[in-house]
């Protein structure tokens, strides 16, 4: 068994390039990074007051496998839902009762709902930014609460919105 060489005289001879002048480097800042696609985590729940779901589905998603635990991702869930359920059935009444005297203070009695809708969002927030400090940014993924547009028609739905955060090399100098 032999290897064949074509030419040995040439084998230790290094050859210039004529296209050296133009090169150019590309800085890593310029190249694109490639992220997974957010994962959506709808409401599942049966009541919606101003497109905010009263609870979530708390069923492990399968594109997070080798990402997240299952249990860590359930107790978050969870922490959301229980936010839901403390501040939502008070939206729902005061909503009631907004309606009810909407035609004699000319749409006035519906601001004590906005005003507290918007209250339960900020707390979410601030609950999924407690969140992504203590766990989630370490492995690479951000929890937010982004409104989107339904599927099914036109109206608007918040929604929980995993996304994964790109990957920057430690070796690159500063």
């Amino acid at each position: 068994m032999s290897v064949l060489l074509p030419n040995m005289a040439d084998f230790d001879t290094i050859y210039e390039l004529e296209d050296e002048e133009d090169e150019q480097v590309v800085s890593e800042e310029h190249l694109p990074r490639y992220c997974l696609e957010p994962v959506v985590m709808r409401g599942a729940g049966h009541i919606t007051v101003f497109g905010l779901s009263n609870r979530f589905d708390t069923e492990f998603p399968s594109v997070l496998t080798g990402k997240v635990a299952p249990e860590e991702f359930k107790t978050s869930i969870t922490r959301v839902n229980a936010c839901l359920k403390k501040n939502l059935p008070v939206n729902v009444k005061w909503l009631l009762c907004g309606c009810l005297c909407c035609c004699c203070t000319v749409g006035c009695s519906l601001w004590p709902v906005i005003c507290l809708n918007k209250r339960t969002r900020r707390s979410i927030h601030k609950l999924l930014e407690w969140e992504n400090n203590r766990l989630y940014h370490k492995l690479g993924l951000h929890w937010k609460l982004s409104k989107r547009k339904c599927e099914s028609s036109n109206m608007m739905e918040y929604v929980i919105l995993i996304e994964f955060l790109p990957k920057y090399p430690i070796f690159r100098p500063d």
